[in-house]
Parts: structure tokens; C-alpha cells; sequence
């Protein structure tokens, strides 16, 4: 019940990430379009003869198309970070028999749970073999010093 709920919150931050990212990404076109459209007004207001007003749109222009291509840039690389690390996890498997003390670990499977009687025999004494812990593996992040 826990993975799939860790599954299932995975999967909405990260649609919501991406739904960001789009809305995101759709925005900025838009500013970039009207960034272009007001250098092409720019240049026909220079024809024209207004060198103001030509002057102030071109300045607009250039303005909104460099952030708009800044941030499509940047935004672009945020989500290529931005990481989920899926935690790994591991099944430990024991012989029923007290006196062979045998055991293994393994990946997690489907259909795994605690106390499962296995067909897979023991290797040391053909006992039958049981699940007996079903866990994360928690990695050690690595411990900085401040000098």
C-alpha cells in the first residue's frame, strides 16, 4: 500500500512539473512573439520616419525576446536538475529451518510480503525459504565540512 502511494505521489509531482513547465513554456513564446512583432513594428515605424518611436519599440523588442529566450533557457535547464531518486527496495529472504540461519537479499518483487513461504529451496539444507523483512535502502548522504 505505501509503494503505491510513493508511486502515486511521484507521479503527480512530477505531471504537476511538467504542467508548470508547459504553462511555462507557453507563456514565453507568447512574450517572444510579441517581442518580435514589436521589432517588425520598429522597422516600419523607421520607414515611416518616427525615429522615437521606432527607437522605443526596438528597445522593447530587443528587451522582451532576450528574456523571454533567457528564461525558456533556464527553465529548460531546472527541469533536465531536477532528479527523483526512486528509493531501492530490498527483500530479505530466510530458511525456515532455525538450525541453517541462511540469508538473502534481494530486490523486491511483486506479490512480496512478510512471513511469504517461498518455492525456492534452501541451498545449504533444501529447506523451505520465507520472507522475513521487506525495507528501503536509505543512502548516507554525503556529510560536508565547514572549514
Amino acid at each position: 500500500m505505501r509503494m503505491k502511494n510513493m508511486a502515486q505521489n511521484q507521479t503527480q509531482s512530477a505531471s504537476t512539473n511538467k504542467k508548470i513547465s508547459t504553462y511555462l513554456t507557453l507563456i514565453v513564446l507568447i512574450v517572444m512573439a510579441l517581442a518580435i512583432t514589436a521589432l517588425l513594428i520598429a522597422g516600419e515605424t523607421y520607414l515611416a520616419g518616427d525615429q522615437l518611436a521606432a527607437g522605443v519599440l526596438a528597445g522593447i523588442g530587443l528587451i522582451a525576446l532576450v528574456l523571454s529566450v533567457f528564461l525558456l533557457y533556464q527553465s529548460k535547464l531546472q527541469t533536465a536538475q531536477v532528479k527523483i531518486e526512486v528509493p531501492k527496495v530490498m527483500t530479505t529472504i530466510e530458511c525456515a529451518n532455525k538450525a541453517c540461519n541462511t540469508k538473502t537479499v534481494r530486490e523486491f518483487q511483486r506479490g512480496d510480503y512478510v512471513y511469504k513461504d517461498l518455492d525456492i529451496t534452501c541451498t545449504k539444507c533444501s529447506g523451505k525459504q520465507m520472507v522475513t523483512a521487506i525495507y528501503k535502502e536509505i543512502k548516507e548522504k554525503e556529510k560536508t565540512f565547514n572549514v
